[in-house]
């Protein structure tokens, strides 16, 4: 973190298939070892299981499966007087957005499903519709917050 100025945030690309700068965004998150065209195969191939499903647009679900999953709140640990309390404190926009990725394609990860499209499918399907892991990871989060409270007054 540098001193002087904040950094600036990059320009990202919309993403060629669907043109949306949200899945482009996923997909860069879902690199390993800097192999995109693997990412994107990925999630194509998610979106295409998706939409002989469901029959309906994959955007939309992806958009709605990230927006159910987006945390509110979270606690950070704040030392006071040799105490470590655990305060709740608000989600900033940019950080909802990288946790839902991360806990998305975590929990995706660790399905049973065959490939990885198929994991990635099934959980942003289930996250679409309120329920699967990354959807319990975020109310565990939110009751976390809840029952800190308390310490709220200690926010920063």
């Amino acid at each position: 973190m540098p001193r002087r100025r904040e950094v600036q945030k990059r320009e990202i690309l919309p993403d060629p298939k669907y043109n949306d700068r949200l899945v482009a965004k996923f997909i860069n998150c879902l690199l390993k070892q800097g192999k995109k065209s693997v990412a994107e195969s990925i999630m194509y191939g998610a979106f295409d299981i998706i939409e002989s499903r469901l029959k309906e647009s994959p955007v939309e679900l992806f958009e709605k499966a990230l927006n159910n999953v987006k945390p509110v709140m979270e606690v950070k640990s704040k030392r006071v007087g040799g105490a470590t309390y655990q305060v709740p404190t608000e989600v900033p926009p940019s950080r909802r957005m990288a946790l839902a990725f991360r806990w998305l394609i975590t929990n995706a990860a660790e399905r049973t499903e065959k490939t990885m499209k198929e994991k990635l499918a099934a959980e942003l399907i289930d996250a679409a519709n309120n329920r699967g892991n990354a959807i319990k990871k975020k109310e565990s989060v939110h009751k976390m917050a809840e029952a800190n409270k308390a310490f709220a007054h200690y926010r920063f």
